[in-house]
């Protein structure tokens, strides 16, 4: 049992914030919080935001201060993380947080895969699935790091997106080219990254296909959800699809739960399994029930 706290990198209201966290329970985290005089308010969901003055005292009260992404991990692990597509306020931090660890350096690719991301006919392929993807990542590589081109790879995979399967998936990998190449990357980085895009349009990785299997199984994760969740998810890819008819969609959408039944296995790597194949095989016989 342990408290974390990571920099105060996070700025709001004329500052920076650090997140307090515990690995173990809420009721922890809430003593630790009153003891070091933290205000109830400051609480959202499954940390506490702490102003930059506070990081000192809380680290000399005990909290133990370590890397954004190890925290991130920490809380993941302890089973406390309030998932991405669950959280209302902008993600627009947290994402660039992850994009300084990933390409440093880079910022108008990531304010331009933002923008991307963050279009407005977007409700379920929008920015907390991308979210959602990398903290899936993290969920399966844990304790090690994805690898870059994997990471890269969910940062493009949905970054064309106009509800045209697989032409979208093409279209990302051709963005993926442009931008990376022009962004200085090794060419085998580069490729690999465009392969493991155009996989995200089938979800079915050459057997010993690591990577392709690792991002295959995170994009895949929602399915995994419990029930409201997964009717949330439902619901939102419907709105992504607005443009077409209810007879047309219910017809196509059943096509995709066929698929994704007929897949063998339909995760990939035993801890996807362990987390989210029961969930994903009830989700969807029921919705295709």
């Amino acid at each position: 049992m342990a408290i974390f706290i990571d920099p105060p990198l996070w700025p709001a209201h004329g500052t920076h914030f650090s997140h307090l966290v515990s690995d173990s329970s809420l009721d922890e985290l809430h003593a630790f919080a009153a003891a070091a005089g933290i205000p109830e308010r400051a609480f959202d969901g499954d940390h506490y935001d702490v102003p930059e003055r506070r990081f000192d005292d809380l680290v000399a009260a005990g909290a133990v201060p370590v890397e954004g992404r190890v925290l991130v991990r920490r809380l993941i692990a302890s089973g406390l993380r309030i998932p991405a597509r669950r959280r209302n306020k902008s993600l627009k931090v947290p994402l660039l947080v992850r994009w300084e660890a990933l390409m440093p350096g880079h910022d108008a690719l990531f304010l331009d895969l933002l923008d991307r991301w963050s279009e407005p006919h977007r409700h379920y392929h929008g920015c907390t699935h991308l979210l959602s993807v990398l903290e899936a990542l993290d969920l399966l590589t844990e304790p090690a790091e994805p690898p870059r081109t994997v990471l890269l790879a969910a940062w493009f995979h949905d970054a064309v997106y106009r509800g045209a399967a697989g032409q979208d998936e093409e279209e990302s990998a051709r963005l993926a080219d442009e931008r990376l190449t022009a962004a200085g990357l090794p060419a085998t980085e580069v490729a690999e990254v465009v392969r493991l895009v155009l996989l995200t349009s089938d979800h079915r990785p050459e057997p010993g296909d690591g990577d392709g299997a690792l991002l295959s199984d995170a994009d895949l994760s929602i399915l995994g959800a419990g029930p409201e969740e997964y009717a949330r998810y439902v619901a939102a890819v419907r709105r992504d699809y607005a443009h077409i008819g209810d007879a047309d969609f219910a017809a196509g959408r059943a096509a995709v739960v066929r698929q994704l039944l007929d897949l063998d296995p339909l995760f990939h790597h035993r801890r996807a399994q362990d987390l989210w194949q029961t969930a994903a095989q009830r989700n969807l016989e029921g919705e295709l029930a």
